[in-house]
């Protein structure tokens, strides 16, 4: 592999290292007794392990760890693509001339004659697209094994798309406020449990609409809240430790100056 000061690799360079790969992925096929035996589903869940193996590496912005898990993924879908070659029914190649005609078709204003304001535009064009290729909602697309969180910004940012969204977005406040008194009668008065949760995802919902308002990532800020978070909370378990204490015998008040100390550091 080239220096981090070299320039990055030809066109040709690339192309090879992709054949190298599927050589690798046809030799472990045949010659692995663990490669052998894996399927389409016993690949499913490792796959989603190594989703979130390069989702901790981008929250880290470790470049190093990044490039090993894009690694890791491109494994598993080259993976795929050789048990769906031994289905007879579709290979790699099927794969990348599938996504690249999709993009094609999906990027008129590259690839065509339409013309495009900015990226709000290409995303309403790209749903209009969608539903041209046989989609029957513009919701269609959203896995339903997605992350509540991360879902829930998804279905709003689709349906953003066909101009289903506030006019302004301070207007989301408003609902906000509203969901936040409806979750707190409830909490308060409620008996029962499935209408506090009904609540608690209105509230929820309201507050990742906020976010995608204002342009942030809902799931990205509550990572780093959690990061946030446990940090300070092994600073306070520390620190107790060293002072001799258990956090069962200490206080609140007492837990709290140390957690004050957590936050100035």
């Amino acid at each position: 592999m080239n220096s981090k000061n070299d320039n990055m690799h030809s066109t040709e360079e690339k192309l090879k290292a992709f054949e190298r790969l599927l050589e690798v992925m046809d030799e472990l096929r045949e010659k692995c007794p663990w490669d052998r035996e894996q399927t389409l589903e016993s690949l499913r869940n490792l796959t989603i392990e190594e989703t979130y193996e390069l989702a901790d590496a981008i929250m880290d912005n470790d470049l190093e760890e990044i490039r090993k898990e894009l690694g890791d993924l491109m494994l598993h879908i080259v993976f795929y693509s050789k048990i769906g070659s031994e289905k007879r029914a579709f290979d790699i190649a099927d794969v990348l001339n599938g996504v690249c005609d999709k993009l094609v078709f999906r990027h008129p204003h590259v690839f065509g004659e339409q013309k495009v304001k900015d990226s709000t535009e290409v995303l309403e064009n790209w749903e209009d697209l969608k539903l041209k290729e046989g989609n029957r909602s513009v919701l269609a697309g959203v896995p339903i094994s997605l992350p509540a969180l991360i879902k829930s910004h998804r279905i709003q940012d689709k349906v953003r798309a066909v101009g289903f969204d506030w006019d302004n977005r301070e207007q989301v406040w408003d609902k906000v406020y509203e969901e936040i008194n409806e979750v707190k009668h409830e909490l308060i008065h409620g008996q029962k449990k499935e209408r506090m949760e009904d609540e608690i995802g209105d509230l929820l919902f309201s507050v990742v609409n906020a976010a995608r308002l204002y342009d942030i990532e809902p799931e990205t800020a509550l990572e780093r809240t959690n990061r946030k978070f446990i940090s300070r909370f092994k600073y306070l378990e520390k620190v107790a430790g060293e002072r001799g204490h258990s956090l069962r015998e200490m206080s609140l008040d007492e837990m709290e100056a140390i957690w004050q100390e957590a936050k100035s550091i």
